[in-house]
């Protein structure tokens, strides 16, 4: 399925994504995991495959229709396939992944390192052969996984040739960025081209209450031509009840709602946002997370919310610093 039909849905929810991130492995850095998976130990392949294939129908029936995975992301491409397998009539979905990151952290919590990071034509070769034997034909769209301004797959020709392979195949191309210079890594991907067309179709970027610093260069991007896809939106669990700023927590009261989903809104609202990650670890949490496509704030609510808004270097220096649970 094409991944430009997301750009053209009307449903509630067709614009709200979900990604697997802290459910198809044992240890993220999202704040409250233990909380909501439990304790470590209980944290199997079996339980959490469950989990997400739960979270999976949950989102479907809801009327989410875009999911998000990556090669990093434990197990969640063969997650996502078993249950794609189980459900062969819902073609309806489009399927992103990500390659770049390899996960190291062996099924555990308290990995030395959970995953390294590479954007190398051996890596994109090795990784992009791993996801086919998953996901075959239905993965949409491949995207290289946390560009930053020095990322070698800016400049790699050879790459970009593989890349643009792909996309001849029929497979979208698309980039995702981190790190407190997101913008200018955004504005050097999307002036890449292959044969004189621009290589990449897709962004996906942090953007949330307390981290708004890409948001001209996603203008930019989204003018351009490319759909923007919105990650981190809950700022890893800091924009979610208890951890969320009282600011934020007066404005969920006055909506009736919870702080993820006046999180959420706030970058739905955004002209240049196509799709919206949901992060969510338990159906609860998603039933929650999609209330935000009803959620209508006002300009002085508005006003409070801006207020929260940190220094790029600030922010990420704090994200650096979230152990994984």
């Amino acid at each position: 399925m094409p991944f430009a039909r997301l750009t053209t849905a009307t449903t509630p929810t067709s614009h709200i994504g979900l990604g697997l991130a802290a459910i198809a492995r044992p240890g993220y850095i999202n704040l409250g995991r233990d909380h909501d998976l439990g304790l470590a130990e209980t944290r199997t392949v079996d339980a959490l495959r469950a989990r997400t294939q739960e979270l999976l129908d949950a989102a479907y029936a809801q009327g989410v229709r875009y999911f998000d995975v990556a090669r990093s992301y434990g197990r969640s491409e063969e997650f996502l396939a078993d249950w794609l397998h189980q459900h062969p009539g819902r073609n309806d979905v489009v399927i992103g992944s990500k390659w770049g990151y390899t996960y190291t952290a062996g099924w555990t919590t308290d990995a030395e390192h959970h995953e390294v990071k590479d954007h190398s034509v051996q890596t994109y070769d090795r990784q992009r052969a791993e996801t086919a034997e998953l996901l075959g034909e239905r993965l949409d769209l491949y995207q290289i996984h946390s560009v930053t301004p020095e990322s070698p797959a800016l400049t790699d020709k050879e790459l970009h040739a593989r890349l643009a392979e792909a996309a001849a195949q029929g497979t979208t191309i698309g980039f995702s960025t981190s790190g407190p210079a997101q913008a200018d890594a955004i504005r050097a991907a999307v002036a890449v081209t292959v044969g004189g067309e621009p290589l990449f179709r897709t962004v996906q970027s942090t953007y949330n209450a307390l981290e708004t610093s890409a948001a001209p260069a996603l203008a930019e991007a989204h003018d351009a031509g490319l759909t923007v896809i919105v990650k981190e939106g809950m700022a890893n669990g800091r924009l979610a009840e208890p951890h969320a700023p009282d600011a934020l927590k007066a404005v969920a009261e006055e909506t009736s709602l919870g702080c993820d989903a006046v999180a959420l809104a706030l970058v739905l609202r955004q002209p240049w946002a196509g799709v919206v990650l949901s992060g969510a670890a338990t159906t609860g949490q998603l039933a929650s997370n999609l209330h935000a496509a009803v959620v209508d704030l006002d300009d002085e609510q508005l006003s409070r919310l801006a207020a929260l808004v940190e220094e790029p270097g600030a922010y990420w220096g704090h994200r650096g610093e979230l152990p994984w649970h």
